[in-house]
């Protein structure tokens, strides 16, 4: 099944130039989020991961699934319920104004970890979050994405790290 078909393009969202990719479309055809889900399950079983870590909450959507099925723990970059247990890195205008946080003790020295997002564009986001969860002395052992958008330098920040995406447009 050709999934980037599934994916609907809205013209000119969020401004005149860019064409938004929805995956909601995809999400909402069974059969084609179930391929997508064991396609990117396949090409990360050899990665032996401990933890898959979702920068934002959209990536959960492909996240979540993918950690049951590799059998991994699941976290997603958030606002931790105590402060003085916090992680905290400011990020630049992709997280907007407000820091990415994680509760420090989440990540363990050597855990393998992936990091998955639905969508990877200028890389800002992803690349941040791999300092992050290093800074705390975890392996990253790949980044996973559902679409990337070739010619916005996404995979020139992450050039260290294999990284797998799916479905591609060139932008």
């Amino acid at each position: 099944m050709d999934l980037k078909s599934i994916i609907r393009e809205i013209q000119d969202f969020p401004r005149e130039g860019i064409n938004y990719k929805d995956v909601s479309t995809l999400l909402l055809n069974g059969p084609a989020y179930r391929q997508a889900i064991q396609e990117l399950a396949a090409q990360c079983m050899h990665k032996h991961a401990d933890l898959i870590v979702c920068p934002k909450a959209r990536g959960l959507m492909i996240g979540a699934p993918l950690a049951y099925i590799l059998g991994t723990g699941l976290l997603t970059l958030s606002i931790p319920s105590q402060p003085e247990d916090i992680f905290s890195w400011h990020h630049d205008p992709e997280f907007g104004d407000r820091p990415a946080q994680m509760d420090r003790d989440i990540i363990e020295p050597e855990m393998k970890v992936l990091v998955v997002d639905e969508l990877i564009a200028t890389g800002g986001t992803v690349a941040k979050t791999v300092r992050m969860i290093e800074e705390l002395g975890a392996e990253v052992v790949g980044t996973v994405f559902l679409i990337e958008l070739t010619g916005l330098g996404g995979r020139v920040k992450i050039q260290d790290y294999d990284t797998i995406s799916l479905v591609q447009y060139n932008y």
